[in-house]
C-alpha cells in the first residue's frame, strides 16, 4: 500500500501540474464557455474517464510498450488531430445550444465524449502517466500495478474536482454573455478555433527520443 507521506507529496505534484495551462484546462474552459458550467463539468468527467484508462494501461505496462513505438505514436496523434478538425468543423456546422439555452442532456453526453477522446488521442497524455506516476512507486510496498492504480485514481479525484471547478467558473462567463446577441455565434467560432489549435499542436508534436 502506498503511504500518505508519498501519497500527500503526489497529491500536491499533481496540483501544481493542473494549475499549468495545458490542452485540457483550454478544453474545459472552452466547453464551459459554451454550454454553461454542465458543459464544463461532462468535459472534467470525461477527462476524469480518460485518466482512468490511461491509469490501466500503464499499471498493465500497455501504455509504456505503445510510448516506445513511433509509429503507435504518430497513429494515435494523427486520428487524435483528424477528430479534432472534424469537431470544429461540426462545431462551426451547428451553433452550440440553439442560441443560448443550457445544452440538452444529449449534447452533454457529446461533450463528455468529446473530453474523453481528446485526451485518449493525445500521445503525450500517455506519455505523461508513464512517465509520472512510476516515481512515485515505494519499492516495497505492495506490487506496482496496485501502487500504479491507486495514485492515478487519487490523480483522476483531484483532476476531476479541478476540471470541474474551471468547468463551474467558465460557465459564470456564459451567463454573463448570455444577453448578447451575437454571442451564440462567437461560442462557435471560438470552440472551433481551439479545437483547431489543439489539432495542429498534435499535428507538429515531436516524437518521443
Amino acid at each position: 500500500m502506498t503511504d500518505l507521506t508519498t501519497l500527500s507529496v503526489f497529491a500536491v505534484a499533481v496540483m501544481f501540474l493542473l494549475m499549468s495551462p495545458g490542452p485540457n484546462m483550454m478544453f474545459v474552459v472552452t466547453h464551459g464557455v459554451t454550454y454553461g458550467w454542465s458543459g464544463g463539468v461532462a468535459s472534467a468527467l470525461g477527462i476524469g474517464a480518460a485518466d482512468l484508462v490511461l491509469t490501466m494501461l500503464t499499471a498493465t505496462g500497455i501504455a509504456a510498450v505503445i510510448g516506445n513505438m513511433p509509429a503507435a505514436f504518430d497513429v494515435i496523434r494523427y486520428c487524435g488531430a483528424a477528430y479534432l478538425l472534424w469537431m470544429a468543423y461540426k462545431c462551426l456546422q451547428a451553433p452550440a445550444a440553439a442560441g443560448g439555452a443550457i445544452a440538452s442532456q444529449a449534447t452533454l453526453k457529446t461533450v463528455f465524449a468529446r473530453a474523453m477522446l481528446n485526451s485518449l488521442l493525445n500521445p503525450k497524455a500517455l506519455l505523461f502517466f508513464v512517465v509520472f506516476l512510476p516515481q512515485f512507486v515505494v519499492p516495497g510496498h505492495g506490487p506496482v500495478a496496485r501502487q500504479l492504480l491507486i495514485l492515478g485514481s487519487v490523480l483522476t479525484a483531484i483532476a476531476i474536482v479541478f476540471h470541474a471547478a474551471l468547468g463551474v467558473g467558465s460557465g459564470a462567463v456564459r451567463r454573463f454573455l448570455d444577453g448578447n446577441p451575437k454571442f451564440a455565434r462567437l461560442q462557435s467560432l471560438g470552440l472551433a478555433t481551439v479545437l483547431v489549435l489543439l489539432a495542429l499542436r498534435l499535428i507538429v508534436m515531436a516524437r518521443p527520443a
